[in-house]
């Protein structure tokens, strides 16, 4: 992927995620109940939902920036910075997920009104993030140290 392409995408998930748990964090910060009425998970005593909020306003912050931004080495400075910041979001909404998903297994779809936990979503918009910071990693920015071999001048 081009990061001509890369961008207006990484963005998009970014805000969508944002606004998710944007509207799950104030769900929860103004009636103290979780959105869908499923069980709130918390991370260092804290609902998880304001931590994926800040993750996600981080990759829509980068991403805008990036969008902004003509300059190539700068652009992939904010690409592999996006890629870490939503891995740390797979990580996280992952190990969330994990521990949500195995009442699922054994009460059914009905326990979560959008058919899976909220975090699980999370992770979806993570994952397509970093699975495109990756892709366009690999093919627009050259691994460091690695450069092309010179061009053998043609002989006179």
């Amino acid at each position: 992927m081009t990061q001509q392409k890369y961008f207006p995408w990484a963005f998009g998930l970014s805000l969508g995620g944002t606004l998710f748990a944007g509207y799950l964090a104030g769900h929860k910060l103004f009636t103290k109940s979780c959105a869908f009425g499923e069980s709130c998970p918390t991370f260092l005593g804290q609902p998880a939902c304001y931590f994926g909020f800040v993750l996600f306003l981080t990759l829509a912050i980068f991403t805008a920036i990036g969008l902004a931004t003509k300059e190539e080495a700068k652009r992939a400075m904010i690409i592999r910075s996006t890629a870490f910041v939503s891995l740390v979001g797979v990580l996280f909404a992952g190990s969330l997920t994990l521990g949500e998903i195995i009442p699922w297994f054994t009460t059914g779809v009905k326990l979560y009104k959008m058919g899976l936990p909220t975090c699980s979503y999370g992770l979806v918009f993570f994952t397509a993030v970093f699975v495109l910071s990756a892709l366009t990693l690999r093919k627009a920015v050259p691994a460091a140290g690695k450069t092309e071999p010179p061009a053998i001048p043609p002989k006179a």
